[in-house]
Parts: structure tokens; C-alpha cells; sequence
């Protein structure tokens, strides 16, 4: 398929824009104009490997011919079995190249580059559930760490015997919200917990949600839209607690959407952080409006997405971490809680790279 001349056209054209992009990226006009700088700049980025990978392979193909060649040409037995060998290694080559562009050339979600709002809540279990959302928190935490990304709090609300209640932290880095999507839904554990005198395991569960960051340029809100509510903020904070009303809630009229913050003691950048939350709650509320529009909300987001679905399963006695949209078992679950969930990660993402390459038809 790949060197069929439908899809090498298809090829020089997506090069021919590549080049063109790039070249609009330097011009004043495209550089004075944020949005669409921005919008450009994505485009470039992601046109970047694919480009790359076709000319690797376009190089290829030439050399797996010459190499063809020298095996019905060549009449010195070790040279003709020098050819030979090269050939077997080009195809093997050609397999993973073909493979990569595919996947390269998959219908792009435009959110896969963004920073992303991780959202978690304590679920069903009572204090036991606010100190597996504490373990869930650490979890992404070191995870966010050897991806070098950054962690910001957003809003947190500990829970009375330790753990938490909820935590909101806003996750910045490269392809953040690529690698954090499908961690959205129900997380349980099953463990004995240390208040339980008679070594009874209980069951309890944690939401995650993670919501792609909204750019300006992604959603607009107005001002007349928004009615914005100053109180004491409570918690950690020493004499600035319930001395100045530096916390913020925001409503959203249209939407009805509500969101606060009380971190910081400037009720400026309470209010910077929870227009932040604002306005990627109403981008994923306009996306699931338009999917469910289109009759297009695929099912497998490894799973259906909804947050009511119990995604995975943290087994303490067992030592097993099971994720019940692609059966998909692990142990070492102490690792897991450090932060080793590479694995899982690139297991859900090969998992729905291959279903969306089952339906493109590639």
C-alpha cells in the first residue's frame, strides 16, 4: 500500500505542506498573530516525524531494490550472500517503518500535545478511600517526575486520617495529557486496611479525571458570563487563613459550570489558576457535547471514558494491578504506587492506536 503511487502523492503533498508551514512560521504576519502562530506551529510539529519517517523509508525502498538486484546480478557466491543478508534486514526494517508511518498518519487527537488538569477524588470506602486517592496522587506524582514533567496545585483538600480528599494539580510537559488521557475513570483497591483488627480485606475506589488545558484560543469566555465569589480561604496557611478573602469560586452562567481555588494567598493568582480549571471543564464539556453530536464517541478510549466505569483494580494481598478495559495484568504493585506505570501507560495508547488502525483500514 505503502508504495502504491495514490499513496506517494499522497506523501509529496503532505511534504510540499510540511515545507510550506515551516516557511510560514518565519513570516512577520504569521508571527504577530498568536492564534494563528500557535495553530501553525502544531501542524509543523506534527507533520515533523511523519516527513522524517517517509524519506527513511523512501531511502529504504531504494536500497532494498539495489540490493534485489545485486542478488539476481551478482555472480561471486559470497558477495551474491552479502546482498542477500542485506535484503533480509531491509525488509525487517521495511515492517517497522511502514508500521510507524500508519500510526503516524492516524487521525490526530488535537489535545495529545497539551499540558492536563488531573483531577482525584476519594470514592466509596470512607477514610480508607482518601488514603488510596493519597497513594493514586503519589503515583502520578512520581510518574510526572521521571517524565520531567511539572506538577502545580491547583486545589487540595486532605482527608482526617491522612490521604485526600480531593487534589487538583495541573501537569506540565510534553505530551502530557497523550500519556495521562486513559488513566480518567474508577480506581479500586483491595487491601486489609491498617485500622482493621481483624485482617478483613475491604474494597474502596478513587476517581481520576484528566481534563486536556484549555488555551485562550480554545475557548472563549466572557466576562458577563462569569460571577465571581471571594471567601476566607481554610486549611493549611497559618495567620493568612480566615484573615483576608483571597479564595475564589467561578461560575459559569451559561454552562453552570462552578470551579474554586484557595492555594495561593493572592486572590489574583487564585483566580488566574481557576480560570485555568474553568476553561478546560468547558472544553471537555464542548467535546463530549460534539462527539455525542456526531454519534462519534468511539467506544474504546480504551473504554468508554466515563468516569462511572471501574478502569483498574489495585490488589494489595495478591500483589496485582489488573486494568479491565484490555486485560492487562501486572505485579509488583509497590513499584506501581512508586510511579512505574510506563508499562500500563504505553499498553492502553498501543491498545488504541491499534483499534483506530483497525478502523481507519491501514
Amino acid at each position: 500500500m505503502l508504495d502504491s503511487p495514490n499513496f506517494r502523492e499522497k506523501m509529496a503533498t503532505l511534504e510540499r505542506r510540511h515545507e510550506e508551514v515551516g516557511a510560514l512560521l518565519g513570516t512577520p504576519e504569521v508571527i504577530n498573530k498568536r492564534a494563528e502562530f500557535m495553530k501553525l506551529s502544531r501542524e509543523h510539529a506534527e507533520l515533523d516525524p511523519l516527513v522524517a519517517a517517509w524519506k527513511s523509508y523512501d531511502k529504504l525502498i531504494a536500497d532494498l531494490k539495489q540490493a534485489k538486484q545485486m542478488v539476481e546480478a551478482e555472480s561471486d557466491p559470497e558477495l551474491r550472500e552479502m546482498a542477500r543478508d542485506e535484503a533480509r534486514q531491509l525488509e525487517e526494517q521495511r515492517g517497522t517503518l511502514e508500521q510507524q508511518i500508519k500510526i503516524l498518519l492516524l487521525p490526530k487527537d488535537p489535545n495529545d500535545g497539551k499540558n492536563a488538569i488531573l483531577e482525584i477524588r476519594a470514592g466509596t470506602g470512607g477514610d480508607e478511600a482518601a488514603l488510596f486517592a493519597g497513594n493514586l496522587y503519589r503515583m502520578y506524582s512520581r510518574f510526572a517526575e521521571r517524565q520531567g514533567w511539572k506538577l502545580e496545585t491547583m486545589s487540595m483538600s486532605e482527608g482526617s486520617s491522612g490521604g485526600m480528599k480531593e487534589v487538583i494539580v495541573l501537569v506540565e510537559g510534553k505530551d502530557v495529557f497523550s500519556k495521562l488521557k486513559f488513566e480518567s475513570g474508577v480506581h479500586r483497591v483491595q487491601r486489609v486496611p491498617a485500622t482493621e483488627a481483624q485482617g478483613r480485606i475491604h474494597t474502596s475506589a478513587a476517581t481520576v479525571a484528566v481534563l486536556a488545558e484549555a488555551d485562550e484560543v480554545d475557548v472563549k469566555i466572557n466576562e458577563v458570563d462569569l460571577k465571581i465569589d471571594t471567601y476566607r480561604s481554610s486549611g493549611a496557611g497559618g495567620q493568612h487563613v480566615n484573615t483576608t478573602d483571597s479564595a475564589v469560586r467561578i461560575t459559569h452562567m451559561p454552562t453552570g459550570v462552578v470551579v474554586a481555588c484557595q492555594e495561593e494567598r493572592s486572590q489574583i493568582k487564585n483566580r488566574a489558576k481557576a480560570m485555568k480549571m474553568l476553561r478546560s471543564k468547558i472544553l471537555e464539556a464542548e467535546q463530549l457535547k460534539q462527539a455525542q453530536a456526531e454519534a462519534a464517541a468511539r467506544k474504546s478510549q480504551v473504554g468508554s471514558g466515563d468516569r462511572s466505569e471501574k478502569i483498574r483494580t489495585y490488589n494489595f494481598p495478591q500483589d496485582r494491578v489488573t486494568d479491565h478495559r484490555i486485560g492487562l495484568t501486572k505485579h509488583n504493585l509497590p513499584g506501581i504506587i512508586d510511579g512505574n506505570i510506563d508499562e500500563i501507560v504505553d499498553a492502553l495508547r498501543a491498545n488504541a492506536q491499534a483499534e483506530l488502525l483497525k478502523e481507519s483500514g491501514l
